[in-house]
């Protein structure tokens, strides 16, 4: 009797595991109204099966034979036209869904699997009932995810974003069974009680039922790297701009150049002064990597893209819309409306203000940028270096007609010039100007010899020898000062700024090559390099520049604006982080971001 008292008495005190990628998956599950488990016996996925087994919301059956199991669920998803969870433990277990998984990939039936398991790191040591999932038959899922044990609010976020990937391919694209593979550290702590809050991503398509956008919210759009826009493209976002007074965040590789295009890369990285336009209830993402992260307060993103997939570059996404970009912007605006520019016109505003107070820059890549950005010559070709170039050039508007690139796709130093000429092959008849590191220069100078360079290329060569973003104000490896050049900024390398080294081979390569020292000599040859008309040679600006102009140049970019209340919040969080570290960093942030 005592043991029987005992045991209900665990019984009754039985809620959630304590293990918090297992309360994320159960939490998404809920949040998607997936209800119907088929559980089958074991230790790994203990901590999964007992957490939901006392959970009134799921409806689960038990299936001793995993293969079983596995089409049992297609037979319970045909019928009922709902996903159904397949759960199983380690050993060959998972390996007996495949025949079910495989019947659920061809039907496209939503059977969603998910297998427990130790971990990677226990793979390969002769460990018993230890199966390696990383790799799977092409066709028994349409895509197959590991959720992690959670240590920290990174892995938190890893495993809502990878579940919510599972979960959508359940559905996406015609729909189909995907694999979760869950690792447990056998814990028996089922002592939490409630589910930790986790946010849904709907998915649409310009096919079924799209979710209003409420009037007066702010709407702003942010463009990452983009192919040019089509006239009729342009034109549906500016539309949807003037009815909706939104404006379009963008950098120089996102391609557009509407009426509401804004460059706002000053306020996205100041460290002591918070726009209160960075404040918007929607944001609208389209494009791919950028390299003008936007820091900003947003309600929700609504991620744009014909790919249809979970792309949470800010964190918090809320919709995905499966569809052409133009498609989107249409069905969102009404046929008549009034024309509404107070969000853009404030965003000019401002940077207008801010630019105004700006103060003289040390010579720099940024003071050069300052110096060219506005001279560019009409209809010209641009590309930038990853990555000091594109950030310094991102401060600054460019000419309309400039078309302007850069390789963020990698995001390496390794094949810009060479990007750079190609395009020119294209185009003979149209200038083609670029600017580079001496890192990335060097890297990819051989084509500079190639014989089907044109006499419109035009490269500027920023050379402080080294990679100087590792040494510039605000980035991580800058707290090694001078000992940051021995290996990791790769100082004194390709000549050690020589100045005869790039001379002799530009002018051997037969391009007319310029070169400058300080602010005097750039401006005394810099109207020539970018001159409009075709000469009858290459070009090559070598411009010498060093760490304290290039880092003073970046820190004056991000603190030239202040205001008290940030001030303030930056040094509590400064000293939070020498009292508590980063945990204690998270939560104070999550208190003062209400403020």
């Amino acid at each position: 009797m005592l043991v029987g008292n005992k045991k209900n008495k665990i019984m009754e005190k039985r809620f959630y595991t304590n293990e918090r990628n297992v309360q994320i998956v159960i939490a998404l599950l809920k949040e998607y109204g997936i209800r119907k488990v088929i559980a089958s016996p074991g230790t790994t996925n203990m901590t999964f099966v007992a957490s939901i087994q006392n959970d009134p919301f799921f409806e689960m059956y038990s299936s001793v034979d995993e293969r079983s199991a596995a089409y049992l669920a297609c037979g319970l998803a045909a019928e009922s036209g709902e996903p159904v969870v397949i759960s199983c433990t380690g050993a060959t277990a998972s390996r007996n869904y495949m025949p079910g998984l495989t019947e659920a990939y061809y039907r496209k039936l939503p059977v969603l699997a998910i297998t427990s398991h130790r971990g990677d790191a226990s793979i390969g040591h002769l460990w018993d009932q230890q199966i390696d999932r990383r790799s799977i038959p092409n066709d028994i899922a349409m895509i197959s995810v590991t959720v992690p044990l959670v240590k920290e609010s990174a892995d938190a976020r890893y495993c809502i974003n990878e579940t919510t990937k599972a979960i959508l391919a359940l559905t996406q694209h015609g729909g189909g069974p995907a694999h979760i593979n869950m690792h447990t550290g056998y814990s028996q702590d089922f002592s939490v009680k409630e589910l930790p809050k986790v946010r849904k991503i709907n998915l649409h398509t310009a096919f079924g039922e799209l979710p209003e956008l409420a009037e007066g919210k702010r709407v702003a759009i942010f463009i990452g790297s983009h192919k040019p826009f089509t006239t009729d493209e342009t034109k549906a976002i500016d539309n949807f701009c003037a009815a909706h007074d939104a404006v379009v965040f963008c950098d120089h590789t996102s391609g557009y150049h509407g009426t509401y295009e804004t460059h706002f890369s000053v306020f996205f990285t100041q460290d002591n002064y918070r726009s209160p336009l960075l404040n918007a209830d929607i944001l609208i993402h389209i494009g791919e990597v950028s390299g003008d992260l936007a820091r900003m307060n947003i309600g929700g993103v609504w991620r744009v893209s014909e790919d249809g997939q979970l792309r949470n570059t800010f964190g918090n996404l809320t919709r995905i819309f499966e569809m052409p970009e133009k498609v989107f912007f249409s069905l969102y605006t009404p046929e008549k409306f009034e024309v509404r520019t107070n969000y853009y016109d404030a965003c000019q505003q401002e940077l207008k203000e801010a630019f105004a107070k700006l103060p003289e820059l040390p010579f720099s890549n940024v003071w050069m940028a300052q110096q060219v950005h506005d001279k560019l010559p009409e209809n010209s070709y641009f590309h930038m270096g990853i990555y000091n170039s594109l950030r310094s050039y991102n401060f600054f508007k460019l000419p309309k007609s400039v078309t302007s690139s850069c390789n963020v796709g990698g995001f390496g130093i390794d094949g810009g010039v060479s990007s750079l000429i190609g395009a020119s092959f294209a185009n003979p008849d149209k200038l083609h100007i670029g600017v580079f590191g001496d890192l990335a220069f060097f890297y990819d100078m051989n084509v500079c010899g190639n014989r089907h360079v044109g006499n419109n290329v035009r490269i500027l060569l920023v050379n402080n020898g080294k990679g100087n973003e590792f040494r510039n104000y605000g980035h991580y490896c800058s707290i090694l000062g001078e000992d940051a050049d021995e290996y990791v900024a790769a100082a004194r390398h390709y000549g050690n700024k020589s100045n005869a080294l790039v001379k002799h081979y530009a002018e051997d390569l037969g391009y007319e090559y310029m070169h400058a020292e300080n602010k005097e000599e750039f401006l005394a040859c810099i109207d020539e390099f970018l001159n409009p008309i075709i000469g009858n040679k290459p070009m090559l600006l070598e411009v010498f520049t060093d760490t304290e102009g290039e880092s003073g140049a970046i820190e004056i970019m991000r603190s030239f604006l202040n205001d008290s209340k940030t001030v303030l919040k930056n040094k509590i969080i400064g000293s939070v982080r020498t009292v508590l570290g980063k945990k204690g960093i998270e939560t104070v942030k999550k208190i003062l971001g209400r403020y």
